[in-house]
């Protein structure tokens, strides 16, 4: 492999040093021992309005909205890897986080293919699972393959600093890591001996006409 393996994290938790940011340290860690540059950016405690389908991004090639969402989009484009992170909220993720992928991944024109993703959701109790499905429909419209672990990408504690003690979910981070390292260095071989899969043109076909 030619360069540097890179990932970005986007961390939708509104709270510095939260849960979901310990989940993502031990992400961290796996990463650097693996030599992958990853970038985390607290995203939940920003101010982001979701979009309006005003589709001004298709003639501008970024979106109206001038804020953090065109800041991560040539990160995005230069990554291997992406890992979602999130809180749970009445058994969804973040509204901000969402609001961010929403407009991040529609605005943005670059091909995804291949770049890996990854979910990972923190919550007292329940809506995990219904939270980590959510989040991962951004990969699987985008070409984007995604990474999985031991168990489902999923971390337990309320009060900050509870999912310290959740021994099982930050081994699961750590598994979810070393399997997404794996993927991005495969992937990169792959490209590398034989390029990326063959596309067909695009059919759009309406429900409605």
């Amino acid at each position: 492999m030619s360069s540097e393996l890179k990932v970005l994290i986007l961390n939708g938790s509104p709270r510095i040093n939260g849960n979901t940011s310990i989940a993502v340290r031990e992400m961290e860690k796996i990463f650097e021992e693996n030599g992958v540059a990853a970038e985390t950016v607290q995203i939940g405690n920003r101010d982001i309005r979701g979009c309006i389908a005003c589709g001004s991004c298709r003639e501008k090639g970024k979106c109206i909205f001038d804020d953090v969402v065109n800041e991560l989009a040539p990160k995005f484009e230069a990554a291997d890897g992406l890992v979602i992170a999130s809180p749970v909220y009445y058994a969804s993720a973040n509204a901000t986080l969402i609001a961010c992928l929403d407009r991040l991944f529609y605005s943005s024109s670059f091909d995804k293919t291949m770049k890996v993703g990854a979910s990972v959701v923190c919550a007292r109790r329940g809506g995990c699972s219904a939270t980590f499905d959510e989040l991962n429909k951004y990969f699987t419209i985008s070409n984007m393959p995604i990474a999985s672990s031991q168990y489902w990408n999923s971390i337990h504690g309320r009060e900050k600093g509870e999912a310290q003690m959740d021994e099982e979910g930050r081994q699961t981070m750590r598994a979810l890591a070393r399997n997404m390292v794996f993927l991005m260095k495969s992937i990169a071989l792959g490209k590398e001996k034989f390029g990326l899969p063959e596309k067909e043109e695009w059919t759009p076909t309406n429900f409605i006409r």
